[in-house]
């Protein structure tokens, strides 16, 4: 199957696997030359982890996911006006959020293995749902940078540390389609929050706080109760895990060597630095950057976008689930098209080429000689203006394409990466690379680019759902022409003479494409 080494994993006894396991982690290094042995039977434990483990970590993801963009919903609920604070001001408070957000992940992800993701995913999780509440409490702008501060600290290692956690339990073959299973509730998180903010804004003036407060205070509070609970509910690692035999055990972790590479165990800075070196981590983290930048502009400004169009707060909250809820559907068949015929970059190019189509659609529907102003908005019914109907329907294509490009480049870039922790490193790299493409999108959105139209940040997405074509398609080009090499020296020479810790650059890691 495309993506998967073309070693694998001859017949171990359990304890002596095992063993290896407790020193390896849940990373697989294949060791042998052998095809693995697919058991039907024993197949069923990947249902069992799809239960036990991928629910807790989709929860964690919609939770971070919520808590950081439902700021958008806040601000069209009143905080701005409250707050008194201005269009350039909200652009420093998404930014303050990003910066911590961005130096959090590298260490994370390198200390994710060795601390255990059970201890530290649950406590990001906890921390961050502490200061999600008290955002609800804060009286200025001071006091809302402080808190948009330490959630992104707390929230910063989430998304790779997640990737990570799953690649501890799934092998390459199969892993987009969880990592898609829970990156779909950011797409869910966008549909939540719409109908969260429209029923919670009617507590407004219930214990003297305003509507936009109890969304912050409600939300945070579930975040917190629930990181609490996850000490208990998420396993360290399949060896760790009550709910798997002991053959079911010694069978995952047999298909995660054998569809790996054959590296060492310790940690190195020297694969650290090689990572930023090598050229599919390279592309596909610029990628990244574009992909960044149209989610996250996306995830903050839809609310806002909706809004300017004409609708009112209320509304405005409600009519941006839609979007969201095709994303979500979309995104998962597209997860399993990806996985299903190892077509991560021509999966990517579709993503990128519905953002081309909705970018596009919005750009074109006010006719060069109609005057531009909020009456013209709101003329839905006048046959000479553009329709804001029109304009709502193209984010049905800009949103779904950026939810589905972004998941895909972040599995590819962990796909192609080995050993643990050139991995951990390229994902980290990669989720700093979209978040500052979100820390772009946070000034092009209002400040750079004003309301009701927003031109020159809906020109500046569209380029960059081009630039992700043309990336995707020279990453391909690279990888198979890597692939092709590969083949050559497999050919002419034996695994067991090749040098331990190549990872993936080792002729028996085919990349995945």
């Amino acid at each position: 199957m495309q993506g998967e080494t073309t070693t694998s994993h001859s017949s171990i006894p359990a304890p002596s696997l095992l063993d290896q396991s407790t020193k390896s982690g849940s990373k697989g290094e294949s060791t042998n030359s052998e095809e693995p042995v697919y058991d039907p039977r024993l197949e069923r434990a990947w249902r069992k982890v799809d239960f036990r483990v991928v629910p807790i970590v989709a929860i964690f993801y919609l939770l971070a996911f919520l808590d950081r963009t439902n700021l958008a919903n806040a601000r069209v609920a009143g905080l701005q006006k409250e707050l008194k604070i201005t269009d350039h001001q909200y652009s420093i408070a998404l930014t303050v959020t990003y910066v911590p957000y961005i130096l959090a992940q590298l260490p994370s992800n390198l200390i994710l293995k060795s601390v255990g993701p059970n201890i530290t995913l649950p406590t990001m999780l906890t921390l961050w749902g502490i200061v999600t509440t008290l955002q609800g409490v804060v009286k200025n702008f001071a006091g809302l940078l402080v808190c948009r501060f330490f959630l992104g600290l707390f929230e910063g290692g989430v998304f790779p540390g997640l990737i990570l956690y799953l690649s501890f339990w799934y092998p390459r073959r199969a892993l987009q389609q969880r990592v898609s299973a829970f990156f779909s509730t950011a797409s869910l998180s966008g549909a939540f929050s719409g109908i969260l903010a429209y029923g919670i804004i009617r507590m407004d003036g219930i214990g003297h706080r305003s509507g936009w407060s109890w969304i912050f205070i409600l939300e945070g509070l579930f975040t917190f109760l629930f990181g609490l609970s996850t000490y208990l509910l998420l396993p360290r690692s399949p060896q760790h895990a009550r709910f798997l035999s002991e053959e079911e055990k010694v069978y995952i972790l047999s298909q995660l060597r054998a569809t790996d590479s054959k590296d060492e165990e310790s940690f190195s800075w020297r694969q650290v630095v090689m990572t930023y070196t090598l050229p599919q981590v390279v592309m596909i983290g610029i990628a990244l950057f574009f992909s960044g930048a149209m989610l996250y502009g996306l995830a903050y400004f839809t609310p806002t976008i909706i809004h300017d169009l004409g609708y009112t707060n209320a509304n405005a909250q409600l009519y941006s689930v839609p979007p969201f809820g095709v994303a979500f559907v979309v995104g998962m068949i597209a997860a399993f098209i990806s996985d299903g015929f190892g077509a991560r970059g021509l999966v990517s190019i579709f993503s990128s080429l519905l953002c081309t189509i909705g970018f596009s659609m919005y750009l074109g529907w006010y006719p060069s000689h109609v005057s531009l102003n909020h009456s013209t908005l709101n003329s839905h019914h006048d046959p000479g203006c553009a329709s804001p109907h029109a304009k709502y329907g193209s984010l049905f294509f800009s949103i779904t394409g950026a939810y589905i490009a972004l998941p895909t480049l972040s599995t590819w870039i962990a796909n192609n990466t080995a050993p643990h922790t050139r991995r951990a490193t390229s994902v980290a790299f990669g989720s700093s690379m979209s978040n500052f493409g979100g820390i772009l999108v946070t000034w092009l959105f209002g400040t750079l680019s004003p309301p009701p139209l927003y031109t020159k940040a809906t020109v500046t997405l569209l380029t960059f759902s081009l630039l992700i074509v043309i990336l995707t398609l020279a990453t391909l080009w690279y990888l198979i022409v890597e692939n092709r090499e590969k083949e050559v020296i497999r050919k002419k020479v034996d695994r067991e003479s090749e040098d331990i810790g190549l990872g993936d650059r080792s002729a028996w890691f085919v990349y995945n494409l």
